[in-house]
């Protein structure tokens, strides 16, 4: 009777060790599903399959534009079973929101840049300005066409249009929405003169002539906005970039960021995961854990300046 208890730990010790070595990765994603960040995930969970030995599970903890997610993945234990999805803006928090009490630079340790866009600005066909230029001419003349949307405050977006009219020399006011959808259709109404978005979020209205794209935000020209010229093609020495990235909790050993680097990168650096990342408005990247830290850094400092100077707090 020993003989066969022990044969039976045995079989079920040698059957439980693959469970435990295999522990699924938690992709912790902030937004609802059906998000940009939320879909982009997924696909590079797909893409990840070829490259990685462990199940993958994505949660949706949507909150505070990311915050909650953020607090959870702080508080994980460092064993490489729990990433953060997120977009910058959800690590620029700190900056603005008081409950955002964690520090990007030391909280977190870098995993790899997924991906970045851009910001457009737009507005309605009828408004009289067909560039840059032109608009900021028209808001010398007229100083009440510098209102401008974007879908909330303490958005990149609301940001990015602050540092583009102090460095045009120029007085904008901004009028936050509760969504994109939202400040969109007020643009297209003329509610307000300008819209500052993601260039994903207006290629349909500018094909469709709802709306006139006068420029983006990036180093060249948006995939999805390909006749719209960038700032420094019309003479603004202005240029800024979101992106999405994969933290883990701070601890996370060094031999475990490799693996999870290389899987990751591996599947961004696919042709068919970059395909659909594209669709989605973005342009897949892939970095090494200490470009990203760099990249990170970098962003959160250029960035606080900027907001610390708009004197904006999501608290007030």
């Amino acid at each position: 009777m020993k003989f066969i208890c022990s044969w039976l730990m045995l079989a079920t010790c040698v059957l439980a060790a693959p469970v435990l070595a295999q522990a699924p990765l938690k992709m912790i994603v902030g937004f609802p599903p059906g998000a940009t960040s939320d879909t982009m995930t997924r696909a590079l969970a797909e893409g990840m399959r070829a490259h990685f030995d462990r199940p993958i599970v994505i949660e949706n903890r949507p909150g505070g534009g990311g915050l909650a997610a953020a607090k959870l993945v702080k508080a994980a234990p460092p064993d490489g079973n729990t990433l953060l999805m997120t977009p910058f803006g959800t690590m620029l928090q700190p900056h603005s929101v008081k409950a955002a009490d964690f520090n990007p630079l030391t909280d977190f340790v870098a995993i790899t840049q997924i991906s970045t866009f851009d910001i457009a600005f737009a507005v309605a066909p009828e408004l009289p300005a067909r560039s840059l230029q032109e608009y900021v001419a028209l808001v010398k003349k007229e100083p009440k066409r510098g209102d401008f949307a974007s879908a909330a405050a303490g958005s990149l977006p609301h940001f990015f249009t602050l540092m583009f009219a102090r460095s045009a020399g120029i007085e904008m006011l901004h009028i936050p929405y509760k969504g994109t959808a939202p400040a969109i259709t007020a643009a297209i109404a003329g509610e307000v003169a300008l819209l500052s978005t993601t260039s994903a979020d207006i290629a349909n209205q500018v094909k469709a002539g709802k709306l006139r794209a006068l420029a983006v935000s990036s180093a060249k020209r948006s995939p999805v906005l390909p006749d719209v010229p960038t700032m420094r093609e019309q003479g603004y020495n202005i240029e800024g970039s979101a992106w999405y990235a994969f933290v883990a909790p701070p601890g996370t050993p060094a031999e475990i960021v490799r693996k999870l680097n290389a899987a990751i990168v591996a599947a961004i650096k696919s042709p068919v995961t970059a395909e659909r990342m594209r669709a989605m408005g973005v342009e897949p990247t892939g970095t090494t854990p200490e470009a990203f830290a760099a990249i990170l850094k970098s962003d959160y400092e250029r960035w606080g300046a900027v907001i610390k100077a708009s004197g904006f707090k999501a608290d007030d």
